[in-house]
């Protein structure tokens, strides 16, 4: 059964609308420390921006009338992020916070102009159309900024 798509697109609306206000007044000195479990702030957003790349693409392909190119076997998820992690190291905080922006509105453009048959989850792989990632972020990006006293 197909996503409803208003409920999907505030799904990610207000996943981002909290990662949002979990950073908000952070300075960039703060962003960029590799405090949290060796990564940084900065680090985290652009890993989630390459997850909402890979999932705009996703929903484009099978919006095409294609199959999903993401079918990993388990735990190769953690291989990639790794991969996004080195590939992405050393970005500024102003480019991070435009892939942030940019990518997450190519994903919901794409879920907005999807046709049904691309809203069934199961036609997804790795890059599920409904995910709770970014809230997993969140939450330790919160109990990163509790612990530091930011």
């Amino acid at each position: 059964m197909p996503e409803d798509r208003e409920a999907l697109l505030q799904h990610y609306r207000d996943m981002r609308a909290d990662l949002l206000a979990t950073i908000e007044g952070l300075t960039d000195d703060q962003l960029t420390e590799a405090t949290l479990d060796g990564w940084s702030v900065n680090d985290h957003l652009v890993h989630l921006a390459a997850w909402d790349e890979i999932r705009a693409a996703e929903v484009e392909r099978l919006s095409a009338g294609h199959d999903s190119a993401w079918r990993l076997e388990p735990g190769r998820d953690e291989e990639l992020s790794a991969l996004f992690h080195d590939a992405r190291l050393g970005l500024s905080v102003e480019q991070a916070k435009w892939e942030l922006e940019t990518s997450r509105q190519r994903l919901l453009d794409a879920i907005a102009a999807a046709p049904e048959r691309a809203l069934e989850p199961d036609r997804y792989g790795e890059a599920a159309l409904r995910s709770e990632h970014e809230a997993q972020h969140t939450g330790w990006l919160r109990r990163w900024r509790t612990e530091r006293n930011y």
